[in-house]
């Protein structure tokens, strides 16, 4: 796999999925911190020319260095689920392919804490170059689940005992009346489609995001964020 883009590949080498890095001649000081934390993890440094940044990432805005990485540890969804000690905040994805929409959900999901990311492995957004750079290089630290069916996943959440709640325009229940203390998975459809029927009455619940302005829906990643920080705040109130 190939990443490009400074916070990326920042991000990667904190990981430790770097296995070389390729740079050209740069004098930027966010280069020279990648460069010493490549040093310090002894990942192969290459410098070369920036026509060759360009046809790695395909003329995309590399910002001077690409670097190849390990593919992330393979998660199941108990390994999700159990992975933390308080309760589980986790995002599942329904028919999401833009890379650019699943690299900002993640990058979401790892500021607002939550535990990870489910999605079906059919037509989804590889998480490097695109879905990477959106994600700021938050794809190195949060785990990604694929699965082959996403109505199937939330019914083994539920025997989890996470608590399914999915998101959709039209739903009589605010996302802010959801008591979001609960182990809980954020249920997100994509972008004009929304859920898949199945998928939504699969959920325990669905809910909606009151909208004040003119548009009757927000971006999906933008709605992933609104949704994950009102689960955050709560779970941050004095008990």
């Amino acid at each position: 796999m190939i990443i490009y883009g400074l916070h990326p590949v920042l991000e990667a080498l904190k990981a430790g999925r770097v296995t070389r890095l390729r740079i050209a001649d740069r004098s930027d000081a966010r280069v020279q911190e990648a460069l010493t934390l490549a040093g310090r993890r002894k990942v192969e440094i290459a410098r070369v020319g920036e026509a060759e940044l360009d046809r790695l990432s395909r003329h995309a805005l590399h910002q001077g260095i690409v670097a190849d990485v390990t593919a992330p540890r393979e998660m199941t969804i108990a390994d999700l689920v159990g992975g933390t000690e308080g309760a589980p905040l986790i995002v599942v994805l329904d028919g999401i392919e833009d890379p650019h929409n699943v690299g900002a959900v993640v990058r979401s999901v790892d500021a607002a804490g939550a535990q990870g990311v489910i999605r079906q492995t059919r037509r989804a957004a590889a998480l490097d170059t695109v879905a990477a750079k959106a994600s700021a290089g938050a794809v190195s630290h949060v785990p990604v689940v694929d699965v082959v069916n996403i109505a199937r996943a939330i019914e083994e959440l539920k025997s989890l005992g996470v608590w399914t709640v999915g998101l959709a325009g039209e739903a009589a229940q605010s996302y802010d009346a959801v008591d979001w203390t609960l182990p809980s998975a954020i249920v997100l459809g994509a972008e004009g489609t929304g859920l898949r029927r199945l998928v939504r009455e699969t959920c325990d619940l669905v809910v909606s995001i009151p909208m004040a302005g003119h548009v009757d829906s927000l971006n999906v990643s933008v709605a992933s964020g609104v949704v994950l920080f009102e689960a955050a705040r709560q779970r941050r109130a004095p008990k």
